[in-house]
């Protein structure tokens, strides 16, 4: 049998006001002609179909042209939302995508074994897929214990919520079937890519899930969440395949891939990592300010998008300087101070970047001091339910 892997769409993603929408189109057309050419017998697709909850048609097209171009190879596919995705949205149309054989896990249930799906494959066989959609921590720890709790009550907690899961899912397994685990949450251990977006929430403070709650049976792990490729454990072995273009410049220089899987029923899992080459390549050009108009021009041939930062003395002039970086790079999508330069920077310009958490972090530290974890965890919780109801 041959899987094949990927996640984080983001489709209607938009980088300083430059829509990302057409890199994701053919990103997506890119992979539905892989699942062609390698003979694929099953898409997984680990969540984070769309970048909000309130897509653009162009993002709703998007992504269900990717799912018709596989009905048309009759490939089917097995779908879970992510953290980005509105999981109501996405079940609204789990009946529409079902009749192009695509089976979509939107919500988590009551009884986990209504999260389990199976494919029978044109070669006869058959895999078993335990689809664990992105379940919000604030769902398995409530605010009153995050602020009543220390840390690490409450991260154990999400891990004892999530670890009922896993277990009941891995209870769906057959020897007959080959078996796999689908998830979008965040592993111990995995590497962030350095995302601008995705770094909003801290690996070493978020809840995270450890290889050792994973079940044992599953032959292949497909994660979404985490935007940089890698494996997280070996046994089971699970994978990240990463977002599927550059998404924005925390994620510059950065090879996108999906990941093929061959396996058989109780055999071991071969996994190979195949390139994508869609997406504008994105780059930070950090610059001093007398070397501005050269270094531009070195990189007229450069067709990617570009964020330059300029290096200058304190107290330097710099007016007109967004205007000569466009001239000559007029694929710049945003024109920075260097850090150590704020007092140049007007206000727009210090938040420009920054997250609502960076921007509170910030405040406390100059009103009170170093922000305490239980403050940060309520914070972005509250953060993450007016982004929900917003969404709803």
């Amino acid at each position: 049998m041959r899987v094949l892997h990927t996640a984080d769409f983001h489709a209607g993603r938009s980088l300083r006001g430059f829509d990302r929408t057409p890199e994701v189109h053919d990103a997506l057309t890119e992979i539905a002609g892989l699942a062609r050419t390698e003979r694929a017998d099953v898409v997984l697709v680990s969540g984070d179909l769309f970048d909000t909850g309130n897509p653009s048609a162009d993002a709703e097209a998007a992504v269900f042209d990717f799912f018709l171009r596989l009905r048309d190879q009759g490939i089917p596919g097995v779908v879970i939302a992510g953290n980005h995705d509105s999981a109501a949205r996405l079940a609204s149309v789990t009946g529409l995508l079902g009749w192009v054989g695509v089976q979509v896990v939107a919500q988590p249930t009551a009884n986990p074994a209504d999260m389990i799906r199976t494919v029978e494959t044109r070669s006869g066989e058959r895999l078993v897929v335990g689809a664990l959609p992105y379940l919000s921590e604030r769902r398995l720890v409530k605010a009153a214990d995050l602020l009543g709790g220390d840390t690490g009550a409450w991260r154990q907690k999400y891990r004892e919520g999530m670890g009922f899961f896993l277990r009941r899912l891995g209870e769906g397994f057959t020897g007959s079937s080959v078996n796999m685990l689908m998830a979008h949450a965040t592993m111990d251990g995995a590497v962030p890519s350095g995302s601008e977006r995705t770094m909003q929430f801290d690996l070493t403070n978020s809840y995270t899930l450890s290889g050792l709650q994973l079940p044992p049976g599953a032959q292949y792990v497909a994660l979404g969440h985490v935007h940089k490729p890698q494996q997280v454990s070996d046994a089971p072995p699970a994978y990240y395949p990463g977002s599927v273009i550059q998404l924005d410049f925390g994620e510059a220089g950065e090879k996108k891939q999906v990941n093929l899987i061959e396996v058989e029923a109780g055999r071991p899992a071969q996994v190979h990592a195949l390139p994508l080459a869609s997406g504008r390549e994105l780059r930070t050009l950090r610059v001093d300010l007398e070397h501005v108009e050269s270094r531009l021009a070195a990189l007229s041939d450069f067709g990617g998008l570009l964020k330059v930062v300029v290096r200058a003395p304190a107290g330097t002039a710099l007016p007109g300087l967004k205007d000569r970086v466009l001239k000559l790079a007029p694929t710049t999508l945003a024109v920075e101070l260097d850090a150590a330069q704020e007092d140049l920077a007007t206000p727009d310009l210090k938040r420009e970047g920054l997250s609502l958490m960076d921007l509170y972090e910030r405040y406390h530290q100059e009103k009170r001091g170093e922000l305490p974890d239980d403050l940060r965890a309520a914070f972005l919780e509250a953060d993450e339910l007016a982004r929900t109801e917003e969404s709803a």
